[in-house]
């Protein structure tokens, strides 16, 4: 048997992931993403485990480094990556939004100016987006703390995920449109998935089953 390599993120994602992937059968040994060791194995199922950046995982499995990765769909939108999107993990689920300050007074974005500065990091969706909608956008690209751009007059809005609203309502800031849903994916190398099909397709067989049991018992 060869051996597979799964890129998984750092985070808050790693331990649900990696215990879905215990109950699977798919690796058999605890992890921890605390390890300074970047690659971690599993050489009972042959299984050799990347520790990845979230925003990396995809980039990962697109060059074949990783044959498997976990990867928000957030992400994929954003990258537009050329991987085969196989499953949702139904876990780490948030939305990306458009949001702007309260003070505004717009509620919707038919109320939007034709052009507009929008602060993310979300360049390629925001872009894609407002083209959609016949509104002409300045991007702003920022890699964090998004919603102090229109406090501090960077940007009139933004375009950033957010899973309960707090940060945007705490921020002074309400959500005026729903781009994408997103969730956790499994994704697979498009060579790997060809190469290694029978395998590839009884790893996410197992992690279905594991996904449907959980759901069963809510």
């Amino acid at each position: 048997m060869s051996k597979l390599t799964i890129a998984l993120p750092k985070g808050r994602l790693f331990t649900p992931v990696v215990n879905i992937l215990q109950q699977a059968g798919i690796v058999s040994r605890d992890f921890s993403d605390d390890s300074r060791k970047l690659v971690l194995t599993d050489e009972e199922n042959q299984i050799d485990i990347i520790l990845s950046k979230a925003v990396d995982v995809q980039t990962y499995v697109e060059n074949g480094v990783a044959d498997i990765g976990v990867a928000g769909k957030d992400i994929l939108l954003e990258a537009e990556a050329n991987i085969c999107e196989m499953l949702d993990l139904g876990i780490g689920g948030c939305r990306l939004v458009v949001a702007l300050p309260e003070d505004r007074g717009i509620t919707d974005l038919s109320q939007l100016p034709p052009t507009g500065r929008v602060a993310t990091k979300y360049i390629n969706v925001a872009q894609k987006y407002f083209d959609q909608q016949g509104i002409q956008i300045e991007v702003v690209k920022l890699n964090g703390s998004i919603e102090l751009a229109p406090i501090i007059g960077l940007s009139d809005m933004i375009v950033d995920i957010t899973s309960t609203g707090t940060t945007l309502r705490e921020n002074n800031l309400i959500e005026i449109a729903e781009i994408a849903k997103s969730s956790a994916r499994v994704i697979v190398n498009q060579v790997s998935y060809k190469a290694e099909y029978s395998r590839i397709k009884e790893i996410v067989e197992g992690i279905k089953r594991v996904i449907s049991e959980k759901s069963s018992k809510k």
